[in-house]
Order: structure tokens, then sequence, then C-alpha cells
């Protein structure tokens, strides 16, 4: 598997034009002057993981990367943008989040900081207020975060429900969420609800039955959190399974606070990703090398309550496909950075900066099974991220600093 790791400097490819006679619509619009392009395909550029090219541009027609390559060879167009000599990566892909939410869990928070253990039963605090929420104050809330998320370079994200926990709210979460994503994900099986705290197999019977039947049409995926506190084995098995006889996906939240079941279960089911792979035997990881399920590393979780590091460095050694997100949700990761989370995947788990920036753009696109985001190749779609800055290398070197300068999804300047 492509799980971003280094390899020894080899002179640089030349990145192959997009039409056989480097010529593109006078329309399309050519970013030059580009310090340093990560493509994600080492055939275009120096062969490593990120396919660097230096002094490149890149041309987007529509929604599309047409062309990649050297700057001085780059078609005539009639827009053309000049990065300054700034380094331009792909759109990040965040490919875990809990958008859909009322309040916040400042309390919680603080105390945790003040020296009180992280347990998953602080989820019923946001569960209470989001029921209690209008839809009109969720979509606001939601949209608050994207444009959060945006303006630090993320082009695709992925969203679950999981604070409703009725068949109601739960359907109305995934209904908002699908207005401003494909990337919907059922979470009924979050936490058992407050309402069946004496009756966890009715809840499985609920999350499995009616509530599945109401969410299935707005979600391309399905997820559990198997964790102690939350749901065993068997339980996680019955939901994912349920949820693949309807068209739905298996994601996983697997191993973050315990050693347990969750991540051979995932691979088991084939699901896209295993997510946080805090608690590792090493038959898990064995497991995830053999397998198509992705690792989603959630550093952000990780910082808010102090908890132990994933170790990157053992995965990505095993041969591990690698996903970097946020894990954004207002009780253990309130942050919406993937530059953050990059940072603290190269400080505190033993990625490179090269390795953190392949796992939070073609990483997460592995992780949501996508070929047309988290890279820039011809065909692609055009998700680009421009950093003041002359290499992303200065994601982690520079950390907390606004480096994002311009974005561009589906090839159109958003910021």
């Amino acid at each position: 598997m492509n799980s971003g790791n280094e390899t020894t400097n080899t002179p640089p490819a030349t990145a192959a034009p997009a039409t056989a006679n480097n010529t593109v619509a006078a329309t399309a619009t050519v970013i030059t002057n580009i310090a340093s392009l990560v493509t994600n395909d080492p055939s275009l550029g120096d062969e490593s993981p990120l396919g660097l090219i230096q002094d490149a541009a890149v041309v987007i027609d529509g929604d599309r990367v047409v062309w990649i390559g050297e700057s001085s060879k780059a078609p005539a167009t009639d827009n053309r943008v000049d990065a300054g000599g700034r380094a331009v990566i792909p759109g990040f892909v965040d490919s875990h989040s809990h958008l859909v939410f009322a309040g916040d869990r400042t309390a919680e928070f603080n105390a945790r900081m003040s020296g009180q253990p992280y347990a998953a039963g602080g989820i019923r605090t946001t569960v209470a207020a989001t029921r209690a929420a209008t839809d009109e104050a969720l979509e606001a809330n939601l949209t608050r975060y994207l444009g959060e998320a945006l303006r630090q370079g993320t082009t695709t994200f992925e969203t679950k429900s999981g604070y409703g926990l009725t068949v109601e709210d739960e359907a109305r979460a995934l209904r908002i969420a699908s207005r401003h994503t494909d990337e919907v994900t059922y979470l009924g099986a979050h936490i058992v609800s407050p309402d069946h705290a004496d009756d966890p197999a009715g809840y499985v019977d609920l999350v499995t039955g009616p509530m599945l039947d109401a969410c299935a049409p707005y979600a391309r995926w399905i997820d559990v959190f198997c964790e102690k506190g939350a749901f065993d084995g068997d339980q996680a098995r019955a939901i994912l399974t349920a949820g693949k006889a309807r068209g739905l996906h298996p994601r996983v939240h697997a191993n973050q606070l315990s050693y347990g079941p969750g991540v051979q279960l995932a691979v088991e089911l084939d699901a896209a990703s295993a997510d946080h792979c805090t608690h590792l035997t090493q038959a898990d990881v064995d497991a995830l090398a053999s397998g198509d399920t992705v690792a989603t590393l959630l550093p952000g979780a990780e910082f808010s309550t102090r908890a132990e590091w994933p170790d990157a460095r053992r995965l990505l050694d095993a041969g591990v496909t690698v996903a970097l997100s946020t894990d954004c949700n207002p009780g253990s990761s309130f942050t919406s950075s993937v530059p953050f989370c990059i940072a603290l995947a190269v400080r505190d788990m033993g990625m490179t900066p090269n390795e953190a920036l392949w796992s939070a753009t073609a990483g997460g696109a592995a992780a949501l099974r996508r070929t047309d985001i988290g890279r820039l190749t011809p065909g692609a779609r055009a998700d680009l991220t421009l950093l003041d800055a002359p290499s992303h290398v200065h994601l982690a070197y520079r950390p907390g600093v606004p480096l994002v300068t311009g974005v561009w999804r589906r090839g159109e300047r958003v910021l």
C-alpha cells in the first residue's frame, strides 16, 4: 500500500502535458510561478509519494485539473494567476468530523485539563443540546465550521450524525449534512441513547431497524463507536452488517480508549477506515497492513484529552495506509484545522512532514475511497490550496501560523 513513506531523492521526472499539442482552452486558468507543487503522483514529479515539482504550474479548466508541469512550459490561457513563489498543495481531505451539533462542552474540557479523565459518556451533553436545537440553528453551526475549515485549506470533508440518537434527530442531522457534502455518515451507534440506557439490545434493534430505514437515504457510510462504554464487538458487527445490507459502507471508531475488537472487525468487514487506532496489538497492525482499510489518525483528540498518542511510525513502517483528520467535534477535538493536526502528527506521532501532508490529502481520499481528490493530476478535481510559504514543510515548521492564502474548490477560487 502507498503509505506516503519518503524515498531517496531521484532526478525529477518531466510531467506529461494533458494534451498532445500542449494546448488548453483559452478560458482555462493557469496558476504559475509555484515554488513547490505537491501532486501526490510520483510519475509527475520527483518520484517520491508527494510527486514534487519545483518551479511549477497548474492549469484548471472548469472543475478539473487539465495540465501539470514546469512553469516555463505552461500553455497560454486568458486567465493567469501568479503564485509568487509560494507552494501549492492539494486541498485537504478531512475524512472524519462530527459537525451537526449544538452547544459546546467547555466545562468538560476545563475539568479534563484540571485532571479529570475523558470518558465517552460526555457525548450525552451534546445529545441534549442537539435535540433541543432547531434545524436552522444546526445548519448555521455546520456552515460556520465548514467556512472555518475552508479558510484553512479543507476542500473535502466527511461528517456524521450521532448527536440525536432518535429516529427523527438522526435523520434530520443527515438531511442537513447531505446539503453540504456527499460524504455523509450515519452514526446512530455513537453511544447507547440515554432513552435506552437500561435496554442496549433494544437500542441496537432501533439503530439497525427503523433508524436505519430513516437515515439510509441521506448517507453513504455507516459508523459505530466500538469501545467500552459504547458498543461491543458483537453489537458493532450487527450494526455494520445491517448497514451494508442497505448499501452503506462501513467505517469504525476503533481502539481509541482501549484495546478491543474494532480494528480487526473493520478489516474483516472491508471498512473504508478504522479511526483513532491508538491502542493496537501487533495483530491489529498486521490486519491493517494486509487489508484495504485505512488507519485514520486523529491527533486533535489526543491533544484535547491528554491521551496517549497513536504510533503513526509503527503503522507506516508496517505498510499501513494512514490518513490524518481533525475529528472536529465539541467534546474531544474541537478543531477544524488540518494544518494543526499535521503539526501534531509531525511533533508527537513520529511522522515526517511529507508523510503527514500525504496522509491529510491522498490518505484522506483513500479513507473515503476516492481517486478524484487528494491529488493534483490531469483529470483530478481542481481542489488546490496556496500556502504563504515556499514549501509544504512550513505547515509543521510554523505551527499555528495561518499560512493558507488561497483556496480553489472544484476549479473556483473561494479564498
